[in-house]
């Protein structure tokens, strides 16, 4: 008897895709990792053709003749999409992005989601809890099994955003500025930014990032270097990280709030490649001003590939048996 494919999961990124292709019991049949998803730059369809090609190769990859039998959409084997996407902020734009997978008659229906609940749901056993996200943004989404979720537009400084790595090191910047010219609190970020590049002065860092000696995309590099300075006791610094902290926890605290979670046993997922470093000064600050604000709240780092949210997610949308959804996170352990 053949094995057919229940859930096609993607979890889609700037910068990089990842799709798997579950079976009907939980299986993992095939993955396939590609370019990042971004509707912005190039456009829906052109974005969702970097999928498509993804996604190509994942079926590519599927059981054939020589062992059992996957098929993709095969008649009378519903097949449910799961897309996590990154720059599905609103849920108007998760609207318009489903409608487009909807046309590439991928599987039989198709849920899209913003990328942090795949993270969200990868790092729970139910659907139920709270994950803030700290990469290059910053986000924060809860859900309950019942189908509820609170959310934020994510959108940057326009939408009340303030965190991620790219905002941190424009204010590591800044900073580290006014310290070196006299108009600010003198601090050791005004040797450490510049020194990361091999350069004396905060002068010659920023005559690099404006004239293109740096290309601003590396500017990322500086976060770490924030934390590195912070660590050694900058007040500066730590005032930053203090700040990242704060805000980790106020956006978590809304989130439960609005779920009506505050008062009981929750998980709070921190995900992200700022968060997921586990900064002493980070991550166990928050851990303490959430103790104040949300006392039962479980904090812990999710380490769970998000991908296997997606596909968790794909799986309560078609009513999966929770020994599916084990042998499914199993595969990921």
């Amino acid at each position: 008897m053949g094995v057919n494919v229940s859930v096609v999961a993607i979890d889609a990124g700037n910068s990089k895709t990842d799709v798997a292709l579950i079976g009907e019991d939980g299986t993992v049949l095939s993955t396939a990792r590609g370019g990042g998803f971004q509707p912005p730059v190039i456009g829906v369809e052109a974005a969702i053709d970097v999928l498509a090609a993804v996604l190509e190769r994942a079926a590519a990859g599927l059981p054939g003749a020589g062992g059992p039998r996957a098929r993709l959409g095969s008649p009378g084997s519903p097949v449910h999409v799961s897309a996590c996407l990154a720059n599905a902020d609103l849920p108007v734009e998760e609207a318009e992005l489903a409608a487009a997978l909807e046309a590439r008659g991928w599987g039989s229906s198709v849920e899209v989601r913003n990328d942090t609940f795949a993270i969200l749901r990868a790092g729970v056993d139910d659907p139920r809890g709270v994950a803030v996200v700290c990469g290059a943004g910053i986000n924060c989404v809860g859900m309950t099994p019942d189908g509820r979720t609170a959310r934020f537009p994510a959108i940057g400084r326009i939408s009340g955003d303030w965190g991620g790595g790219s905002g941190l090191a424009e204010e590591a910047l800044w900073f580290a500025a006014r310290a070196e010219d006299g108009r600010g609190e003198p601090s050791e970020l005004a040797h450490a930014l510049p020194g990361h590049f091999g350069l004396a002065s905060m002068y010659a860092l920023i005559e690099a990032l404006h004239r293109g000696g740096i290309p601003l995309e590396r500017r990322h590099e500086l976060t770490p270097v924030l934390f590195a300075t912070a660590a050694g006791g900058d007040p500066v610094a730590l005032a930053l990280v203090e700040r990242l902290a704060e805000e980790v926890v106020a956006m978590a605290s809304v989130a439960l709030s609005r779920l009506g979670l505050l008062e009981e046993e929750v998980p709070v997922l921190l995900g992200g490649s700022v968060l997921a470093a586990r900064h002493p000064q980070l991550n166990d600050r928050i851990a303490e001003l959430l103790a104040v604000r949300a006392p039962k709240a479980e904090v812990r780092v999710v380490c769970e590939p998000p991908v296997l949210g997606a596909a968790l997610l794909g799986l309560d949308r078609t009513g999966a048996a929770p020994e599916v959804h084990r042998r499914l996170r199993a595969q990921y352990v």
